[in-house]
């Protein structure tokens, strides 16, 4: 993300700012930020005495801005961090007065996860006018992908299509875990290395013939065999592949296929962007277009929706992930 880039730069040229509020759905760029202030404004001596580290849930904000009130000791500044600040949010107007003088002595950092400050109200311009407000958004899935290759660039790796597609289907666009998963790739392959499904299979646990983005191919593809095979190590490891997953990211699927259906600009590009997928993946959605007429198509979807429903107990009396499997496939297949 350009603004996080802008952030970490201004840090480093030595443009620091006394406040700087971090807040949003996304907590990845939320803790990055938090802990790249924590690791360079200070130095190690300067650390003992000037660096603070407290919770929402622990304290108040009385308490957070008589800290930040506070001189530092034999360093030119002091750093304030305020991890879990969302715990503040009934009282967080109260960090007005503060905002409109500063001690420019003093970092303030505020991790406010998971919502966001109303940027009709006071508190935010203020803290845009003497600090930095970040606002972390979730990302799109059709994002993640992107996002991902850009971050191996930066480690001096690269990753296969179809490896890149396994993290997305499988961790969707929960960052931190992504990055969590792409560590420890790095700590195993050497710098240069390019990522294959195998890699992903062995390192990280998902199975690169079993899993659900083989499972929608057999689909798309109508390859009864395939599809039943997975079905099978799905039902014998549950605990591996939930059913609630499996059905959401079949749904998905078909519900992308329906819109390629009620496109009229069917130009690769337009098809990729309006339905979220890689272009190198657009020849799997090409097939189960041939195979499934949109009215099937619309019945399918209905036919998800139903299994979705069973597989919470919502309609049926707790049937087994290998009866319900089994029925979305007779279903998706007749």
């Amino acid at each position: 993300m350009d603004e996080v880039v802008k952030i970490i730069n201004d840090i480093k040229a030595g443009n620091i700012k006394p406040i700087y509020f971090f807040m949003g759905d996304e907590p990845y760029y939320i803790d990055k930020l938090t802990e790249y202030i924590e690791n360079n404004i200070l130095s190690e001596d300067e650390k003992g005495f000037n660096q603070m580290v407290i919770y929402g849930r622990d304290t108040t904000i009385d308490d957070v801005i008589s800290n930040a009130k506070r001189y530092p000791m034999m360093a030119d500044r002091q750093v304030v961090v305020v991890r879990e600040a969302q715990e503040l949010s009934k009282s967080i107007d109260k960090l007005e007065s503060y905002v409109e003088n500063p001690q420019t002595t003093t970092v303030l950092v505020f991790a406010y996860k998971y919502k966001t400050l109303d940027k009709r109200k006071k508190l935010p311009k203020l803290i845009e006018k003497s600090g930095v407000l970040f606002e972390s958004k979730k990302m799109y899935d059709n994002q993640v992908g992107t996002w991902i290759t850009r971050v191996l660039q930066g480690r001096g790796l690269t990753i296969e299509p179809k490896a890149n597609a396994m993290l997305v289907e499988f961790l969707g666009n929960d960052l931190s875990r992504i990055s969590n998963e792409l560590d420890k790739l790095q700590i195993i392959l050497p710098k240069g290395s390019t990522i294959t499904a195998k890699d992903i299979e062995v390192n990280i646990g998902f199975s690169k013939d079993f899993n659900v983005f083989e499972l929608q191919n057999a689909l798309g593809s109508k390859n009864q065999v395939k599809a039943y095979q997975i079905a099978q190590y799905f039902a014998d490891n549950p605990k591996d592949n939930p059913m609630v997953v499996t059905t959401s990211l079949i749904f998905s699927f078909f519900v992308k296929l329906l819109k390629y259906h009620g496109l009229k600009d069917k130009n690769p590009k337009n098809v990729a962007s309006v339905l979220g997928v890689s272009p190198f993946f657009l020849k799997d959605y090409d097939v189960a277009l041939r195979n499934y007429p949109m009215k099937k198509v619309s019945s399918i979807v209905a036919t998800l929706r139903d299994v979705d429903n069973k597989s919470k107990g919502i309609g049926a009396n707790s049937l087994s992930t290998h009866d319900l499997l089994k029925e979305m496939l007779v279903k998706i297949f007749n």
